[in-house]
């Protein structure tokens, strides 16, 4: 069964985004609302990926070892600047956009193992991983003008 590699896969996205939440909080904090909100993103990506923590333990049992290239490097860091901010957000939207499908592949396989508890735990986070992508884009959207129309 290969559900254990792509709960692992979504647990490591869920930390590595957290973390990507944090370094952006602190590169941006002089945006009061990135800073806050960032680091709001960030706890509930934690709670995401301890929630599915116990499915990681239980479904790794019979796991072969992990394929190489599972895991993506969408975050390498942290820009300056108006520009930068737009940048940081537009990686944050991809790294939140590969959770939210992978939360949905999950899904499916909780469907056909017929695990409710885990059913339960992604249309939880699935949901609420669609309303990071919303305030992500439209944060981009309020962002975009000044980046690229007003020159720092």
């Amino acid at each position: 069964m290969h559900l254990a590699h792509y709960l692992g896969l979504l647990h490591r996205a869920q930390v590595n985004l957290a973390d990507a939440f944090r370094q952006v909080a602190d590169a941006h904090a002089e945006e009061p609302d990135i800073e806050h909100l960032c680091q709001q993103q960030a706890k509930r990506c934690d709670a995401y990926a301890e929630q599915l923590h116990p499915f990681v333990v239980r479904y790794s049992e019979d796991a072969p070892d992990e394929p190489d290239r599972l895991h993506s490097e969408l975050f390498t860091g942290t820009r300056t600047g108006g520009i930068g901010l737009l940048r940081d957000l537009q990686d944050l939207y991809l790294m939140a956009a590969e959770c939210d499908i992978t939360w949905t592949v999950v899904g499916q396989a909780a469907y056909g193992v017929r695990d409710e508890e885990l059913l339960s735990v992604v249309r939880r986070c699935e949901g609420e991983t669609a309303i990071q992508l919303k305030w992500l884009r439209t944060r981009m959207k309020a962002a975009a003008p000044q980046a690229l129309v007003v020159a720092d």
